[in-house]
Protein backbone atom coordinates (compact mmCIF):
# COMPACT_ATOMS: atom_id res chain seq x y z
CA UNK A 1 0.00 0.00 0.00
CA UNK A 2 2.94 2.32 1.19
CA UNK A 3 4.57 1.73 -2.44
CA UNK A 4 1.36 2.63 -4.24
CA UNK A 5 1.14 6.11 -2.00
CA UNK A 6 4.57 6.71 -3.11
CA UNK A 7 4.16 6.10 -6.83
CA UNK A 8 1.16 8.12 -6.85
CA UNK A 9 2.70 10.91 -5.17
CA UNK A 10 5.91 10.80 -7.44
CA UNK A 11 3.69 11.06 -10.22
CA UNK A 12 2.11 14.00 -9.50
CA UNK A 13 5.38 15.90 -8.22
CA UNK A 14 6.61 15.10 -11.64
CA UNK A 15 3.35 16.21 -13.59
CA UNK A 16 3.16 19.18 -11.49
CA UNK A 17 7.11 20.20 -12.76
CA UNK A 18 6.22 19.35 -16.39
CA UNK A 19 3.57 21.50 -16.07
CA UNK A 20 5.46 24.63 -14.15
CA UNK A 21 8.28 23.96 -16.89
CA UNK A 22 5.82 24.41 -19.78
CA UNK A 23 4.99 28.24 -18.76
CA UNK A 24 7.31 30.24 -20.09
CA UNK A 25 10.13 31.78 -17.64
CA UNK A 26 8.34 35.03 -16.63
CA UNK A 27 5.69 33.06 -14.98
CA UNK A 28 8.06 30.85 -12.98
CA UNK A 29 9.02 34.01 -10.98
CA UNK A 30 7.18 34.87 -7.61
CA UNK A 31 5.63 38.61 -7.39
CA UNK A 32 8.32 39.66 -4.78
CA UNK A 33 11.12 38.38 -7.89
CA UNK A 34 9.00 39.92 -10.98
CA UNK A 35 8.40 42.91 -9.09
CA UNK A 36 11.92 43.56 -8.27
CA UNK A 37 13.46 42.81 -11.52
CA UNK A 38 11.57 46.18 -12.69
CA UNK A 39 11.59 48.36 -10.14
CA UNK A 40 10.64 51.62 -12.25
CA UNK A 41 7.78 49.65 -13.81
CA UNK A 42 6.57 49.44 -9.95
CA UNK A 43 5.14 53.11 -9.10
CA UNK A 44 5.14 53.68 -5.13
CA UNK A 45 1.49 52.74 -3.57
CA UNK A 46 0.76 56.38 -2.13
CA UNK A 47 1.28 57.78 -5.60
CA UNK A 48 -1.27 55.62 -7.36
CA UNK A 49 -5.02 57.08 -7.83
CA UNK A 50 -7.97 55.47 -6.52
CA UNK A 51 -9.22 53.93 -9.50
CA UNK A 52 -5.37 52.48 -10.96
CA UNK A 53 -5.40 51.10 -6.69
CA UNK A 54 -8.74 49.53 -7.22
CA UNK A 55 -7.34 48.10 -10.38
CA UNK A 56 -4.95 46.28 -8.58
CA UNK A 57 -7.92 44.73 -6.66
CA UNK A 58 -8.95 42.52 -8.92
CA UNK A 59 -13.08 43.95 -9.61
CA UNK A 60 -15.38 41.68 -10.08
CA UNK A 61 -18.70 42.21 -12.00
CA UNK A 62 -21.63 42.04 -8.77
CA UNK A 63 -25.27 43.51 -9.10
CA UNK A 64 -25.82 46.63 -7.16
CA UNK A 65 -28.88 44.46 -5.21
CA UNK A 66 -25.95 42.29 -3.89
CA UNK A 67 -24.00 45.17 -1.83
CA UNK A 68 -27.65 46.34 -0.55
CA UNK A 69 -27.19 45.42 3.32
CA UNK A 70 -23.96 44.51 3.50
CA UNK A 71 -22.55 45.87 6.59
CA UNK A 72 -19.23 47.93 5.30
CA UNK A 73 -16.41 47.08 8.31
CA UNK A 74 -13.25 49.21 9.22
CA UNK A 75 -9.60 47.56 9.36
CA UNK A 76 -10.29 46.16 13.19
CA UNK A 77 -13.82 44.47 11.66
CA UNK A 78 -15.98 46.89 13.41
CA UNK A 79 -19.13 47.38 11.77
CA UNK A 80 -19.24 51.43 10.88
CA UNK A 81 -22.37 50.99 8.80
CA UNK A 82 -24.70 49.22 6.13
CA UNK A 83 -24.75 49.78 2.42
CA UNK A 84 -28.12 51.70 2.07
CA UNK A 85 -27.86 52.27 -1.58
CA UNK A 86 -25.98 52.43 -4.57
CA UNK A 87 -25.61 55.35 -6.79
CA UNK A 88 -23.89 56.82 -10.08
CA UNK A 89 -22.82 60.77 -9.71
CA UNK A 90 -23.25 63.16 -13.31
CA UNK A 91 -19.27 62.19 -13.79
CA UNK A 92 -19.72 58.09 -13.98
CA UNK A 93 -18.29 57.74 -10.51
CA UNK A 94 -20.47 55.24 -8.49
CA UNK A 95 -20.72 55.57 -4.82
CA UNK A 96 -22.24 53.38 -1.98
CA UNK A 97 -24.62 55.12 0.40
CA UNK A 98 -23.81 54.08 3.92
CA UNK A 99 -25.78 54.49 6.78
CA UNK A 100 -22.84 55.37 8.94
CA UNK A 101 -23.39 56.28 13.03
CA UNK A 102 -24.81 54.39 15.87
CA UNK A 103 -23.92 51.66 18.09
CA UNK A 104 -22.54 48.81 16.10
CA UNK A 105 -23.25 50.89 12.79
CA UNK A 106 -26.97 50.11 13.12
CA UNK A 107 -28.73 51.46 16.46
CA UNK A 108 -29.37 54.93 16.98
CA UNK A 109 -31.32 57.93 15.78
CA UNK A 110 -28.17 59.67 14.61
CA UNK A 111 -27.02 57.81 11.24
CA UNK A 112 -26.92 59.60 8.22
CA UNK A 113 -25.87 58.18 4.88
CA UNK A 114 -22.62 58.95 3.43
CA UNK A 115 -21.62 58.29 0.21
CA UNK A 116 -18.19 56.23 0.19
CA UNK A 117 -16.40 55.65 -3.38
CA UNK A 118 -16.67 52.46 -4.82
CA UNK A 119 -12.64 52.60 -5.04
CA UNK A 120 -12.36 52.90 -1.47
CA UNK A 121 -13.86 49.41 -0.89
CA UNK A 122 -13.60 45.77 -1.62
CA UNK A 123 -15.96 42.86 -0.66
CA UNK A 124 -14.57 40.97 2.11
CA UNK A 125 -16.32 37.66 1.93
CA UNK A 126 -20.24 38.56 2.80
CA UNK A 127 -19.06 42.14 4.19
CA UNK A 128 -17.54 46.06 2.32
CA UNK A 129 -14.24 46.36 3.61
CA UNK A 130 -13.84 50.65 3.40
CA UNK A 131 -10.14 49.91 2.77
CA UNK A 132 -9.04 53.97 1.42
CA UNK A 133 -11.69 55.40 3.98
CA UNK A 134 -10.75 55.20 7.72
CA UNK A 135 -13.64 56.17 10.09
CA UNK A 136 -12.31 59.16 11.05
CA UNK A 137 -13.31 60.02 7.17
CA UNK A 138 -16.50 58.65 7.65
CA UNK A 139 -16.59 61.37 10.68
CA UNK A 140 -15.81 64.12 8.69
CA UNK A 141 -17.77 62.90 5.69
CA UNK A 142 -20.57 65.06 4.31
CA UNK A 143 -24.24 63.62 4.41
CA UNK A 144 -25.49 62.66 1.70
CA UNK A 145 -28.16 64.57 0.06
CA UNK A 146 -30.38 63.00 -3.01
CA UNK A 147 -29.50 65.15 -5.75
CA UNK A 148 -30.33 66.02 -9.80
CA UNK A 149 -26.98 64.89 -9.96
CA UNK A 150 -26.52 61.11 -8.85
CA UNK A 151 -28.96 58.74 -10.06
CA UNK A 152 -29.51 55.26 -8.06
CA UNK A 153 -28.45 52.28 -10.24
CA UNK A 154 -31.07 49.42 -10.93
CA UNK A 155 -30.68 46.39 -9.05
CA UNK A 156 -29.78 44.09 -11.70
CA UNK A 157 -27.27 46.60 -13.32
CA UNK A 158 -23.47 44.96 -13.08
CA UNK A 159 -20.89 47.14 -11.74
CA UNK A 160 -17.17 45.69 -10.43
CA UNK A 161 -16.17 45.77 -7.13
CA UNK A 162 -12.46 44.86 -5.92
CA UNK A 163 -11.59 41.91 -3.71
CA UNK A 164 -9.60 41.53 -0.90
CA UNK A 165 -8.44 39.15 2.09
CA UNK A 166 -7.04 39.71 5.64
Amino acid sequence: MTTLRCLINSALLISGLLVIAALPPDRWLSPVQASSSTPSAQPDAGTLSPEEKMRRRFPQPARARDLIGLPVLDDYDNTLGYVQRVVRSRDGKIQLIVRYGGWFGWIGWWQRPVAVPIEAVAMLGPHVAAIDMPPERFRTAPTWQPSPDTVEIAPDEPIRVAITRR
